[in-house]
This record gives structure tokens, C-alpha cells and sequence, in this order.
């Protein structure tokens, strides 16, 4: 009977479904509105994920490049502390949690989608194929969002992709955002991405934030120095606020390109001395590797985000893989 009540318990805090179990719900179902030029996905009054699908220009005084659309902001820990950052001073074009590429070969040019400042490419909303609640009680959305070529002053729509993204709660202090990117060739050439130190799936952290109060720990059990350029299954990120803590953990699926079976993926950490202490987070596929798209086909890349109040620890984490890659085909 303990042992019962032991496992219970345990499936409760992880958010996860152990063997001959089935799922604990204790929270309402989630809700979705569109207000302020983006989704809001809404747990009861509290707003926990914004996509923000309107163009948002930068800060006055600043390069009118720094702006763009297609990207999450706020992330909010269920109980409302905020885990996002976008535009900051440092680095204006970095925009909450965001994917874009940095070095890219096409059409004879090399576009840099990242770097806005450089005015050769850009990420940008184009439009929603669903919006919809789940049966698990859940958000699933898919954006369209369209790479752009800006290089000489013309734009062409090189690549599209659908970001598909499924939101639901795990516990009462937890819940996952599901994101899967499909990409295809938007005209008749390749999409050559580069290999280069980051790119891809990136999250800026809260300004609350800096190498005092936070922490980074792999898969590989890396902490936040020497982390940078290894490989992970999934990073957990954790910090503490003015009252309590939170974090998000990453998750990558293996069938992402660049993910070496039972290591990971490549990652981009900021060191601990380096921006200030402030924390940015990339799986970086192409950060050692070229990965060349080809017209007529299309190419995924699958992830997880477990973002959760309080701490977690390295079991949770690993408790939370196993989860996903059972969930995640």
C-alpha cells in the first residue's frame, strides 16, 4: 500500500505516466485569445505562452532591422514569473525563445537569418493554419513562417516553415511546450545551412538572471562552464527570482539532424564570464556540420520544453526524456 502511494505521488510531481498507470489530472484545461498581436495560451487567468505573430518594431532610437515577428514571448512559469527576454540592450535582435538560421548558402548568396543588423535575411510570420484545443485539454497551434532574402534590397521567400507547436499541462507547477519546425525549400534551389557556433532553437533568459542566481546542467552532467559546444539530450536551465525559482528544461529528439544517439545534439551556452553572466540557450544542429535542404523535400526538427516553477533535479530531467521520446515519434 505505501509502495502504491510512493508511486502515486511520484507520478503527480513529474507530470509523467509510469507502467499500468494512467494520467493524475489535477488542473483545468488550458485556453487561448488573441490580444496585443499575439496567442496568448492562458491557464486559467494566467497567461503562461505568448507567440507573438504581429511585427514588433525594436526600441525608439534603435535600427528599424532589429524588428520582426514569429517568435515566443512572454514564457511564464505556471505560477506567472517570467523566463523570456526580448531585445535586450546587449543584443537586440534576440527575441525570447526563436529559431532562425545564422550562415546559409543560397541563390549564390550567403544570408544571415539571425543577425538582423546585417540586412541580408529574416524570420517572419506569414499566417495560421489551426488554432485549436485539445482533447488532453491542451493548445496545438501550427504558424507559418516564412525565411527571407533580403540581401540588395529584394525580398524572396527562401525556405517556409511550420512551426507546430502543442502546449499542455503536466502538474500543477509544470507544463511542456511541444515544437516541431517543418521545413521545405521555397524556391528551386538548396538551403545550405553553414556550420557556425550558433543557430537554430534559442532561448534568451529573464534579465533576472546572471551566472549569481542561475544554473545549467546537460544531460552529460556538464554544468554551465565547459557546457558549451558539447552535446545534449537536454539542457536544464534554473534560476531564482525575487521569491522562489524556476526553469525550463530542453529536451531534442533523436531524429533531429546532427543528434548523436545517446548524446545529443550540439549546444551553444553562454560561459559564465562572458555577456555580462546574463544566460542564452541554443541546441545548435549545424554548430560543427553543414546540413543541406533540397528542393521537393521536406525536414523536421522535434523538441520539448518542460518550463516549470520551483527546482528540478538531473533524475526529474532524465524522468522527463524517457517521457518524451515515448510520446514523441
Amino acid at each position: 500500500m505505501h509502495i502504491k502511494r510512493l508511486s502515486i505521488a511520484l507520478t503527480v510531481v513529474l507530470g509523467l505516466v509510469l507502467p499500468g498507470q494512467s494520467v493524475i489530472c489535477q488542473s483545468t484545461q488550458l485556453s487561448y485569445q488573441k490580444k496585443d498581436g499575439r496567442l496568448q495560451i492562458l491557464d486559467g487567468n494566467q497567461e503562461i505562452l505568448g507567440y507573438q505573430y504581429e511585427f514588433m518594431n525594436p526600441p525608439e532610437g534603435v535600427s528599424p532591422a532589429y524588428g520582426r515577428s514569429g517568435f515566443m514571448h512572454p514564457v511564464n512559469t505556471p505560477s506567472g514569473k517570467l523566463l523570456t527576454w526580448i531585445q535586450p540592450k546587449d543584443h537586440y535582435h534576440h527575441y525570447g525563445i526563436w529559431n532562425p538560421w545564422t550562415h546559409v548558402e543560397v541563390k549564390g548568396d550567403t544570408v544571415d537569418f539571425w543577425n538582423l543588423n546585417q540586412k541580408t535575411g529574416l524570420v517572419a510570420f506569414d499566417s495560421f493554419k489551426n488554432i485549436e484545443k485539445t482533447k488532453a485539454g491542451g493548445v496545438k497551434y501550427t504558424a507559418v513562417h516564412n525565411h527571407v532574402k533580403t540581401k540588395g534590397g529584394i525580398k524572396e521567400t527562401v525556405l517556409t516553415e511550420d512551426q507546430i507547436v502543442s502546449v499542455k499541462k503536466l502538474t500543477s507547477n509544470s507544463y511542456a511546450i511541444d515544437l516541431e519546425s517543418v521545413y521545405k525549400c521555397a524556391t528551386d534551389a538548396p538551403f545550405n545551412i553553414l556550420e557556425y557556433r550558433y543557430a537554430g532553437l534559442g532561448w534568451r533568459a529573464t534579465s533576472e538572471w546572471k551566472k549569481e542566481n542561475c544554473t545549467v546542467l546537460t544531460s552529460a552532467g556538464i554544468p554551465r562552464e565547459g557546457s558549451d559546444g558539447s552535446l545534449a539530450k537536454w539542457i536544464l536551465s534554473q534560476g531564482s527570482f525575487e521569491t522562489g525559482s524556476g526553469g525550463i528544461l530542453m529536451l531534442s529528439h533523436p531524429d533531429n539532424f546532427n543528434h548523436t544517439p545517446n548524446q545529443g545534439e550540439p549546444i551553444r551556452i553562454w560561459p559564465e564570464n562572458s555577456n555580462g553572466g546574463y544566460l542564452f540557450v541554443n541546441f545548435s544542429p549545424t554548430k560543427n556540420k553543414d546540413w543541406k535542404l533540397m528542393p521537393g523535400k521536406n525536414y523536421h526538427l522535434k523538441y520539448r520544453l518542460v518550463v516549470f516553477d520551483d527546482k528540478m533535479d538531473a533524475a526529474t530531467a532524465e524522468a522527463h526524456y524517457t517521457s518524451f521520446l515515448k510520446e514523441i515519434k
